[in-house]
């Protein structure tokens, strides 16, 4: 679903609300909700239309900028060195921090500019759900890489799925433990 509605909305005008539709329905599968997910989606894609793409757009036209700039280091060579894993690094912190925005979003009703800056603190402040995150990630991309066939039939479900997963569980603890230091 995720692949078909990014496509209806032109790739960029259906990749935010796309990606916060498959999110929403993710979190309701974790949650045990029944629902009819193509009707579904489409009333979370319509509802989030702008939203969605002010949320997402901003992040994938940056991951899109620090990939081509990485690329670019890469073909200049060893000289590009420092460049090159300064950028890395920057694609590696996006892409931490964006592991959390989706499932925030979807679990967290806060002003749409606080997202990013929540999703940075949460990557900043627990590094093992961080980690995690990151190489359920890798392992994702692993594997879309090993058989790419994955890639339209799976991946992105997978991913999507198993991210918004996590990313409950953290919050669950995380909001558990402000709990208990509160009552102390």
């Amino acid at each position: 679903m995720w692949i078909v509605f990014t496509l209806a909305g032109g790739v960029i005008l259906g990749l935010g609300p796309a990606t916060v539709a498959a999110y929403t329905l993710a979190r309701r599968h974790a949650r045990n909700e029944s629902f009819q997910a193509w009707t579904e989606f489409w009333t979370v894609y319509r509802r989030e239309f702008v939203r969605a793409s002010l949320l997402v757009l901003p992040a994938a036209a940056l991951a899109t900028v620090l990939i081509g700039n990485y690329l670019y280091f890469s073909a200049l060579g060893p000289d590009m060195g420092a460049l090159r894993i300064a950028t890395l690094v920057a694609l590696i912190a996006l892409a931490g921090a964006g592991a959390y925005v989706g499932p925030l979003y979807v679990h967290y009703d806060l002003p749409l500019r606080a997202y990013w800056p929540k999703a940075s603190q949460l990557a900043l402040m627990r590094p093992a759900s961080s980690v995690l995150l990151l190489l359920a990630l890798s392992a994702v991309a692993f594997a879309t890489s090993a058989a790419p066939l994955l890639a339209p039939i799976i991946s992105f479900g997978a991913w999507i799925y198993l991210n918004t997963w996590l990313c409950l569980r953290f919050f669950e603890e995380n909001e558990a433990r402000l709990h208990s230091k509160g009552n102390s």
